[in-house]
């Protein structure tokens, strides 16, 4: 659960269900979500079942498995596949190249980047307005959404929940984003000007034809400008985004796991 804060995070992993770091059993979860069996060592309890005599060695059951650690911040792979589901459900998705598990793991890498930096920094916490405010909008722009009359509640929590979301669970995942935006736009907007012209192009050019794939008719332009604008800001400070998150990479430490490795 990306969505969590980095000390949130932390106080997670000490129970079962991610790997534990120190506590009476730190060794067999760190080997289980590493991908490896779940041995338990010196000092560490089992989660198997005891074995009867005489009969086979119970085998650990792998919960999860880090697939890459950010200055000391874990990345599981349930992070993995709980991001691309989250990518599924944004009307703007990506293609199926930025899709692929690899670029996934960099995106949340530079996430965890992104959140790390803004803890230092921290800006005014997304209310619940606003939050409401830009899920209302969304739950009309999504294509697909149609079909589950996402405009009332009961359609709405089918379609997450198809998605492999309950409803509160995107609520946090949405302030998340609306957070890293919030903190990318004050570090990096000044000077960047989205105009109207570039708006009404990729209207025309983007969403348009992406409703019409589903034949369903789009929102109208004045009522989607303001995220049509969140859009094309993201690709204005791309760059300067990206070479920020060089430095932060080169300034800290990340590792990305091989299948069986034991992080560190």
């Amino acid at each position: 659960m990306r969505w969590m804060t980095h000390n949130s995070r932390l106080l997670l992993v000490a129970f079962a269900l991610t790997p534990v770091w120190k506590s009476g059993q730190a060794w067999a979860f760190l080997q289980t979500a590493a991908g490896q069996t779940a041995t338990p060592q010196a000092g560490a309890t089992s989660t198997a079942p005891a074995a009867t005599p005489g009969a086979a060695a119970p085998q650990g059951v792998v919960l999860d498995r880090v697939v890459a650690v950010v200055n000391g911040d874990v990345i599981l792979e349930s992070d993995v596949d709980e991001e691309r589901r989250f990518e599924d459900i944004q009307p703007y998705r990506r293609t199926a190249g930025d899709r692929s598990r690899e670029r996934t793991i960099e995106r949340l890498i530079d996430r965890d980047l992104i959140l790390q930096q803004a803890e230092q920094e921290p800006e005014d916490a997304i209310t619940d307005q606003a939050l409401d405010e830009q899920l209302t909008m969304l739950r009309k722009d999504i294509p697909d959404c149609k079909a589950y009359h996402c405009e009332t509640e009961e359609g709405w929590k089918k379609y997450l929940s198809d998605h492999g979301f309950t409803v509160e669970e995107f609520r946090e995942r949405w302030r998340l984003r609306m957070q890293l935006l919030k903190f990318i736009e004050v570090r990096f907007r000044n000077g960047i000007k989205i105009s109207d012209a570039e708006i009404k192009e990729f209207y025309e050019k983007r969403m348009a034809p992406e409703y019409a794939k589903r034949d369903v008719t789009p929102p109208k332009m004045d009522t989607i400008s303001k995220r049509i604008e969140e859009v094309l800001l993201q690709q204005q400070v791309g760059a300067l985004l990206v070479d920020w998150l060089k430095s932060l990479r080169v300034q800290g430490s990340v590792k990305i796991m091989n299948p069986g490795e034991v992080a560190p």
